[in-house]
């Protein structure tokens, strides 16, 4: 299962990189998304009050694919992401270490461009579609 990153979405929609093509190649079965990073989609949506033609496009990939919960169990690996981080002095951001933490949990590979602050997280599976 591929789960997107924030950013993977909006190049997507802003047709950057190579992630339109990669994203229409992959059958929808085999795509989802954090509820972390629905959030994130349908709050920068939200920001723009003239966004509806966005807002419309997002719900129709949103009903397409996989939306993954945060759960306990997510709850529980993203803990330990966080505190290993902080241990070793290299934090990222908590909705990063959410959204790692569920693509680690449904044992996906993620998606997505920040490969910096995600490279850090241990078994963390990655890929750059926009490349």
């Amino acid at each position: 299962m591929y789960v997107l990153d924030t950013n993977t979405v909006s190049y997507f929609f802003r047709g950057e990189g190579g992630v339109a093509d990669r994203l229409l190649a992959t059958p929808p079965r085999d795509i989802a998304l954090s509820a972390v990073t629905s959030y994130e989609l349908r709050f920068g949506v939200a920001r723009v009050p003239k966004a509806k033609r966005l807002a419309t496009q997002l719900e129709t990939l949103l009903a397409w694919i996989t939306i993954l919960p945060f759960d306990d169990s997510v709850a529980q690996v993203a803990a330990h992401i966080r505190v290993e981080l902080e241990r070793e002095g290299q934090p990222i951001g908590p909705l990063d270490v959410l959204i790692a933490a569920t693509s680690l949990a449904a044992n996906g590979v993620l998606i997505t461009r920040n490969l910096t602050e995600f490279r850090r997280i241990p078994g963390l599976n990655l890929q750059n579609w926009y490349e």
